[in-house]
């Protein structure tokens, strides 16, 4: 790696660590072992090495939510898909710690979510069209809508909803992966009314298995 990639790797780590608001670029670069100033020259401030890591994540999430065109969609492929995207949440943890904070001082990155969100809900609207061709749903144009806007407020509140009323004393960090984790069996708990008949049994031994960590 070059020298402006290991900085972004070690901002991710300690961001992850101890939280992207106790960590400066000085720890950053001492982390690394080099000076603050080469540093600076390849990031004018901690909001750019923060807009950059943000920029990786949600590439992460665009290829992730793609639809395959070469097979209908199976339940093994839904799977895959929420596996995916928590743990990309799980990678890129510091950020779901303080979205909103992110968001309502970086205009930048503000206006770059906004779009990424409406892309996300698009892709997985794209899937629940998949699921319905593939016979494994049954819902109409206007509930994929709802349920696309419902498992994206899950996954994207579930680390909130840890830190906060799901909270754990006995815990040092509130976010584990297991815990993260287990947001997929609540997306797939929404899905479940629209579920045909013949696949209830199989999702349901899928969506238990991430409610007991042996997936």
């Amino acid at each position: 790696m070059n020298t402006k990639e290991r900085i972004l790797e070690a901002a991710l780590v300690l961001f992850n660590e101890q939280g992207e608001r106790n960590v400066t670029t000085n720890h950053i670069a001492a982390h690394l072992g080099i000076s603050p100033g080469n540093l600076y020259y390849h990031f004018r401030n901690k909001s750019e090495i923060v807009y950059e890591i943000y920029q990786e994540y949600e590439q992460l999430v665009d290829q992730t939510l793609d639809v395959p065109d070469d097979h209908d969609l199976t339940i093994q492929d839904k799977a895959h898909y929420l596996e995916a995207v928590f743990e990309g949440m799980w990678v890129f943890r510091f950020l779901h710690r303080d979205l909103a904070y992110f968001i309502d001082n970086d205009e930048r990155l503000r206006e770059r979510y906004t779009e990424f969100s409406r892309r996300c809900l698009e892709k997985v609207g794209a899937i629940y069209h998949g699921l319905r061709r593939a016979g494994i749903i049954e819902i109409s144009d206007e509930e994929i809508k709802a349920l696309a806007i419902n498992s994206w407020l899950v996954a994207t509140s579930w680390a909130t909803y840890l830190r906060t009323a799901d909270y754990d004393i006995s815990l040092e960090d509130q976010i584990t992966r297991d815990r993260l984790r287990r947001g997929i069996y609540q997306v797939f708990a929404l899905e479940r009314p629209y579920l045909k008949q013949h696949v209830r049994d199989e999702v349901e031994r899928v969506q238990l298995s991430f409610l007991s960590g042996t997936a």
